[in-house]
């Protein structure tokens, strides 16, 4: 885990009696890396996390920062990819997120994906043994009281009830809510590797892979089209307390992509591009459906993108038509469950503090991000903040054009917002992403090679690698100059 100055080592539990403690809502990955950065900055801490107490629809086990849905924290690319930069500047800021992630990352080409079981013991492990944090297995199901003085909320997208209520009546504001998909994990052994090859998108080889790092099962279009009639026909869950919750572009369930055009999914998740079937290299597949590794030992995988609603009965019979698939054993079936977020840019300023509440904060998926690294990101941040203003320093924002502030900048302020409709939210969830980030100044945008014009598409890729180039100088010399 890179090491930068300002970011102090663990301290010891002597610091303890130094400063009253933060209380963090939320053992997910915001939680835990708002806890972490503050814990390191010698700030006792009490992590409050309601499971095993109380469960959810989504969560499987009791271990901090469960992974409910992918593995994979996405592109690793600090180079060309925005969330490869925030990646990179994370390592930077000493995230246990990111650290925890790296020692327990599975191949998937130039993805960073994880052993979800190992990823979370190991985030559990990191919190359960640092001296100044304590973990209280319990629900808080109210705003906090007045004399925790300092809190963060990182209740994430499965946020209790009362909770959000008590957020909402606070506030006088509704938050918003959408459909999170979750995808099927298959057992390996029960893959037919006659039928389907091991190969990533273009062989491309990233952290950990070697360019075979998906399972692919090919479909030609006599076989897509009956997939498509059983997606569109099959029978998907009723869930008749939530109806008019609109779904997330990002994590739209197979049957709703479906419904949306025939070609929707050979566009999308199983677009055949890049993809040379081995067992039969002069046949181009009309589609393919990838799978990615789900542990670190390679006895599961996940069905790339398969997020569903379906019911389980239909979910099987569906799926199993897929060539490859046939006698598919499933570890875990596809489900869904509800997701809510705060209207921040109204409701939180800069630092995401909650601007009727000085002293509580919220971080992560429930502030309006989208994804495990830009939760976790946003939980570091708050993290830092909430240490900087106990500690009595001043807060230091993230430079616009690093990363973590284009995602911050995004979040509490950087959406459009009606004004023929004031009443009427436009902020959605968002990843992280090049567009979030201010244009290249002309200094900072690379020179073509040998004096030449840029191409179009050449400019495309330069403009990328300048825009990742200038986040990553820019927060390192935040993190060098920063009071914490």
């Amino acid at each position: 885990m890179t090491q930068n100055n300002s970011n102090p080592p663990i301290t010891t539990a002597s610091a303890a009696s130094d400063h009253a403690p933060v209380h963090v809502i939320g053992g997910g990955l915001a939680g835990t890396e708002a806890a972490w950065q503050i814990a390191s900055r010698g700030i006792p801490v009490i992590l409050h996390e309601m499971r095993p107490v109380r469960g959810t629809h989504a969560h499987q086990t009791d271990g901090l920062a469960e992974l409910v849905c992918s593995n994979s924290f996405r592109s690793d690319d600090s180079q060309n990819n925005a969330v490869g930069v925030l990646h990179a500047e994370m390592r930077l800021a000493n995230s246990i997120i990111m650290a925890c992630a790296d020692k327990n990352q599975v191949p998937a080409g130039g993805a960073l994906a994880v052993d979800r079981i190992g990823f979370s013991d190991a985030v559990t492990e990191a919190i359960d043994s640092h001296p100044l944090i304590t973990v209280e297995r319990e629900p808080v199901t109210t705003l906090p009281p007045k004399d925790w003085d300092k809190t963060i909320i990182a209740t994430g997208p499965l946020t209790a009830a009362e909770l959000a209520t008590s957020i909402q009546q606070h506030t006088d504001s509704d938050a918003l809510a959408f459909f999170d998909a979750i995808a099927p994990i298959i057992h390996t052994d029960t893959i037919d590797m006659d039928i389907c090859w091991f190969q990533s998108r273009y062989d491309k080889i990233g952290p950990g892979g070697t360019g075979k790092d998906y399972i692919n099962c090919p479909m030609d279009k006599e076989q897509y089209n009956a997939f498509m009639d059983a997606l569109i026909e099959g029978d998907s869950a009723d869930f008749k307390e939530w109806e008019g919750t609109p779904y997330f572009d990002g994590c739209l369930p197979i049957e709703v992509m479906a419904e949306r055009g025939r070609e929707t999914l050979r566009h999308g998740p199983m677009k055949p591009m890049g993809l040379t079937n081995s067992h039969q290299p002069d046949i181009k597949a009309y589609a393919v459906v990838q799978l990615r590794q789900d542990n670190s030992l390679g006895t599961l995988y996940n069905m790339v993108g398969f997020q569903t609603k379906l019911k389980y009965g239909a979910q099987t019979g569906i799926l199993r038509m897929i060539p490859g698939l046939e006698n598919a054993e499933f570890a875990r079936s596809g489900g869904l469950h509800r997701n809510t977020y705060l209207n921040s840019p109204e409701l939180l300023d800069e630092t995401f503090q909650l601007k009727s509440r000085e002293g509580l904060r919220f971080a992560g998926q429930i502030t309006g991000c989208e994804g495990y690294v830009e939760s976790a990101a946003i939980g570091l941040l708050t993290g830092r903040f909430m240490a900087a203003e106990r500690l009595g320093l001043k807060i230091d924002l993230p430079p616009p054009t690093t990363a973590f502030g284009a995602l911050s900048a995004h979040i509490t302020g950087g959406h459009i917002t009606s004004t023929d409709e004031p009443k009427k939210r436009s902020f959605q969830p968002m990843n992280v992403n090049l567009g979030l980030f201010p244009p290249l100044a002309e200094e900072d945008f690379p020179p073509p090679p040998d004096g030449l014009k840029w191409r179009r598409k050449e400019k495309r890729i330069a403009k990328k690698q300048g825009l990742c180039a200038r986040a990553l100088r820019d927060c390192t010399e935040w993190l060098k100059n920063s009071a914490v």
